[in-house]
């Protein structure tokens, strides 16, 4: 399929946009969407943030444990690495395009922020309120109970914002005029 004319910075309607693999669910696939987006392309946008964000924040409460950090300096770090890889997916893939460098990181911070944002939210709420979950080790079930618990409950508050976002051509949509 000929993507020149999706190349203008705009996002656009997924519902015209057949041929995409990974886009199944479309109103004309059987999906149930509305202004062009599937549970399906919103659950693949979401996994997609999360596994990001997900090894920035295994990868920061791993440093601040084994420095022996207090809880908030080890959270900032688990936060700040997850915004850095949940963005970094979205900026390799849009360079990959072709997009420059300046143009690529305004493509991932649109496709990105509200979603990384909301499952950071989402996720360190549940660590947080997780009794015993912020003084827990590495080494206990109950650290990796809870934060991937977190992740879990993250992905079905953000799937739905996603998908609503996408619908909108917002968040994820402005990846797709890229690829």
């Amino acid at each position: 399929m000929d993507h020149s004319a999706h190349h203008t910075g705009t996002a656009h309607d997924h519902a015209t946009h057949d041929g995409h693999e990974g886009h199944e669910g479309h109103a004309d696939h059987g999906g149930h969407a509305h202004g062009g987006a599937s549970w399906g392309t919103a659950a693949k946008a979401t996994l997609h943030c999360l596994t990001g964000c997900a090894i920035g924040e295994i990868l920061g409460m791993v440093i601040g444990t084994a420095l022996l950090w207090g809880n908030v300096p080890t959270m900032v770090l688990a936060i700040a690495l997850a915004f850095l890889f949940g963005y970094s997916f979205t900026l390799f893939a849009v360079r990959r395009a072709g997009l420059d460098v300046k143009t690529a990181i305004k493509v991932a911070l649109a496709a990105d922020t509200v979603s990384i944002a909301v499952m950071e939210l989402v996720d360190n709420a549940i660590i947080a309120l997780t009794p015993g979950a912020m003084d827990a080790h590495l080494s206990d079930g109950l650290f990796w109970s809870a934060l991937l618990g977190g992740f879990a409950v993250a992905f079905l508050i953000t799937t739905p914002l996603n998908k609503w976002m996408i619908e909108r051509g917002k968040g994820h949509a402005v990846v797709h005029a890229y690829h």
